[in-house]
C-alpha cells in the first residue's frame, strides 16, 4: 500500500514536472536557448486562468484551455523579445539565458505590483471524487493531473510527427544547420516551438495551481526543477527528460514519505549531481555537439 501510494505521487509530480522539462529540452535541440522564462510563462498562464476561473467562468474546460491558451502566448511574447532580436547575434545562448532570465524576474516584480503578494487558486477542475487502484485512494486531482500531462504528450508527439510545422521542429531539433539550409525559416520555426513549449508550461500551471497556489514567484520552483529534470535527462533529449522526471519524481515522493518536504530539494539535487559525475551530458547524454560550441 506503501509503496503503490509514494509511485501515483511519484507520476502525479513527474507528469508536471516533466511538462516543463520537455518544453526546455525541445526548446534548447530546437533553437539552441536555455529559456528561463518559463517561470513568467507558469505565473502568467495560472493568473490568466484564475482571472478567468474568478470572472468569465469556472468551467473546467474553459479555465484550462485559457491557462493553455495564455502559456502559448507568453512563449510568443519571448520569442518576440529574444530569440527574433539575439538568435543570429554572437553568443546567443549565453545572451539568450540572460534575458530569458530578466524576463522572468521583471515578470514576477509586475505581477506583484498588479495582483498583490496574497496567492490565488484555482478551483477544483476535476472535481472532488475519489476512487482506489491497488487499495490506494487517489483524489481527482491526481487522476487529471496525469491523464492530461500524458494526453498533452501524446498530441504533442502525434502533432510533430504528422504535420508539416511538426517536422520543420524535428528537422530543427536533428541538425538546425542542415535545416536552414534546405530552407526551413528558423525565426518561423522558433514562434511555433515557443508557442508549443509554452502552451505545455501553462497546462503543467493549470494543473499545480489548482493543487496548490498561484503567486508572483511561484514559477520559480517550477522552472528550476524543469531545467534540472532536462539536465538530468540529457538537454536536449524528450526520452531522457520523461526518464529524469519519472526519477526525480520518485525522489521527491520517497523524501516527503520519509524524510519531510523541507528535505526536497536536497535530496533531488543530491540524484542530479550523482547521474551528472556518472553520465556528465546526462541519462540520454544526447547534446548536440554543435550546441556546445
Amino acid at each position: 500500500m506503501d509503496l503503490a501510494f509514494v509511485l501515483i505521487n511519484a507520476i502525479t509530480v513527474a507528469s508536471i514536472y516533466g511538462l516543463i522539462a520537455i518544453a526546455v529540452s525541445i526548446t534548447w535541440s530546437s533553437l539552441g536557448l536555455v529559456n528561463l522564462a518559463y517561470g513568467f510563462v507558469f505565473s502568467f498562464a495560472g493568473y490568466a486562468a484564475w482571472l478567468t476561473a474568478t470572472q468569465v467562468s469556472k468551467d473546467p474546460f474553459v479555465v484550462a484551455g485559457v491557462g493553455i491558451l495564455a502559456g502559448a502566448v507568453g512563449g510568443v511574447i519571448i520569442c518576440l523579445l529574444v530569440f527574433i532580436p539575439l538568435h543570429d547575434k554572437p553568443a546567443f545562448t549565453s545572451r539568450g539565458m540572460i534575458a530569458t532570465l530578466a524576463i522572468s524576474l521583471i515578470g514576477s516584480q509586475l505581477f506583484l505590483m498588479f495582483f498583490g503578494p496574497t496567492s490565488k487558486s484555482l478551483p477544483d477542475l476535476f472535481g472532488r471524487w475519489r476512487t482506489k487502484i491497488f487499495d490506494v485512494t487517489i483524489g481527482a486531482d491526481k487522476i487529471g493531473i496525469i491523464t492530461c500531462s500524458i494526453a498533452m504528450l501524446i498530441i504533442v508527439v502525434a502533432w510533430m510527427r504528422s504535420s508539416r510545422r511538426g517536422l520543420e521542429i524535428r528537422a530543427m531539433m536533428m541538425n538546425p544547420h542542415a535545416a536552414s539550409i534546405v530552407g526551413i525559416g528558423v525565426r518561423r520555426t522558433g514562434f511555433y516551438v515557443m508557442a508549443l513549449t509554452g502552451a505545455m508550461a501553462g497546462l503543467a500551471s493549470v494543473l499545480l495551481s489548482q493543487t496548490y497556489y498561484i503567486a508572483p514567484f511561484s514559477g520559480l520552483t517550477p522552472l528550476i526543477k524543469g531545467v534540472s529534470i532536462a539536465l538530468c535527462g540529457g538537454l536536449g533529449s524528450v526520452q531522457g527528460a520523461v526518464i529524469a522526471a519519472i526519477l526525480l519524481g520518485l525522489v521527491e515522493a520517497l523524501t516527503n514519505k520519509f524524510l519531510g518536504g523541507q528535505y526536497v530539494l536536497m535530496t533531488q539535487f543530491l540524484v542530479i549531481i550523482l547521474v551528472l559525475i556518472v553520465r556528465p551530458h546526462g541519462i540520454s547524454g544526447l547534446v548536440d555537439k554543435a550546441r556546445e560550441q
